[in-house]
Formats: C-alpha cells, sequence, structure tokens
C-alpha cells in the first residue's frame, strides 16, 4: 500500500512538470481541471490506501491469532480422545435429598423428581435442578433407579421411569399395612440427542428418603449408534 500511495505521489509531481511545459492554451485544452485539486486528490486517495494496508495488516494479525486458537483447540480434542479412546463417556448417579429426612409429595400433577445429591456426572447430562438427563450422544443407554414408600400406615407411592413424557416402566407400592419398602427397575433404551429421561413422581403420591439415600437414579452410555 506504502508503493501504491508513494506511485501516486510521483504521479502528481510528473503533472505538475507536465504542466509547466507548452502553450497555455494547449494546457488548457489538455487539462481544464485544477492540477492543484488533483494533487490533493491523489495525495488523499494514497492516504487511504496506507490506512487500509494498516487495517489488512492488523486483519492478518487478528486471523493468525484465530489460527493459533484453533490449532490449540484441536490439540485439545486429540488429547481427550487419546485419554478416552475416541469414545464418549457419558455416565451418573444421584440420590433424591442432600440432608434431612421427610416424604416428597404429594402433588396434584406427575413431577420429575429432582435428584440432588450427585455421586458422579461425566458428561454433564443429569441435571440435578430439573431432574432431567438429557442425551448429548446418539446410542444406546442404561438406567436405573430405586424407590423407597412413604411411611404412612397405608404405603401411597408409585414412581415412573419416563422418556420424552411417555412412561416406561414403574415401582410402586399401594397396598398392605408395612411400610419400609423398597423396590428398584432398570431399562436399556435407545436415545437420540435431545432425548428427555427423569423419574416421574405420579400425582398424590409420596416417597420418603433420608440419609441412608433409599431413593436413587442413575445411567450411563452403553455404546454409540
Amino acid at each position: 500500500m506504502k508503493g501504491i500511495a508513494l506511485f501516486l505521489l510521483a504521479l502528481c509531481c510528473c503533472l505538475s512538470g507536465t504542466q509547466g511545459q507548452g502553450d497555455h492554451e494547449d494546457q488548457k485544452a489538455c487539462c481544464p481541471s485544477d492540477t492543484g485539486s488533483l494533487m490533493k486528490e491523489l495525495i488523499s486517495i494514497g492516504e487511504k490506501l496506507g490506512a487500509m494496508g494498516e487495517k489488512l495488516g492488523t486483519m492478518g494479525d487478528n486471523l493468525r491469532l484465530m489460527e493459533t486458537r484453533l490449532q490449540t483447540s484441536e490439540n485439545e480434542v486429540e488429547e481427550l480422545k487419546r485419554l478416552t479412546g475416541g469414545r464418549p463417556q457419558v455416565a451418573f448417579s444421584a440420590t433424591l435429598r442432600e440432608t434431612g429426612n421427610r416424604n416428597t409429595g404429594p402433588f396434584t400433577t406427575p413431577i420429575p423428581l429432582q435428584y440432588k445429591k450427585v455421586f458422579s456426572n461425566t458428561g454433564s447430562s443429569y441435571n440435578p435442578a430439573t431432574g432431567i438427563f438429557t442425551a448429548t450422544v446418539k446410542g444406546m443407554y442404561f438406567f436405573r433407579f430405586s424407590m423407597m414408600n412413604n411411611l404412612n400406615d397405608t404405603p401411597n407411592s408409585v414412581v415412573c421411569l419416563t422418556k420424552n413424557g411417555q412412561r416406561l416402566v414403574s415401582v410402586w407400592d399401594t397396598a398392605g399395612s408395612d411400610a419400609n419398602d423398597i423396590g428398584s427397575n432398570a431399562v436399556v433404551i435407545p436415545l437420540e440427542v435431545g432425548d428427555n429421561v427423569y423419574v416421574e413422581l405420579q400425582a398424590n403420591r409420596l416417597v420418603y428418603d433420608d440419609e441412608m439415600n433409599y431413593n436413587t437414579f442413575s445411567g450411563f452410555l452403553l455404546f454409540t449408534m
């Protein structure tokens, strides 16, 4: 860009020198515009081209910085693949309560149970704030959950493992006079990216838990598809 600016300046000088030669009338015929104004315009163009050159230089520096960051990210991905054997790792396990002992429920509508105390959450697919596992990898998954009934004289506990709002399997205890009953269930199911899986406490039902962690929800990726 500096070379172009110098060329334009030299052109101005040539035009100025040419104006001083020959007959005045010939100059008016050949150069009707004011040479001084032309020189100023050419100098202005040269300055603008110089500024553009500086901007292009800055853009080049930014591009090289982006290339460096991209290479660093690619290296990190390759290192992660090396550590995991190139296979995505998804696994979680959680229990219902972090502290205290009491019933959860009843509620007038079915709700996802929020398993607050997280033992593990590789891949961060489980959300303890909602109780929902969201698949980030397409594949075949294993899920298991357990339930302890309420401590009332008559049990009133029903929970269902649910996928995208569809109930799959359940554990329940709604009859008899005993308490402290525990049950569990499990499934192996295919999931697409974005599918949601959670344990749903049914309407007007309740479950009990304390520091012994009777109610659990766990799952992991078996293999990708």
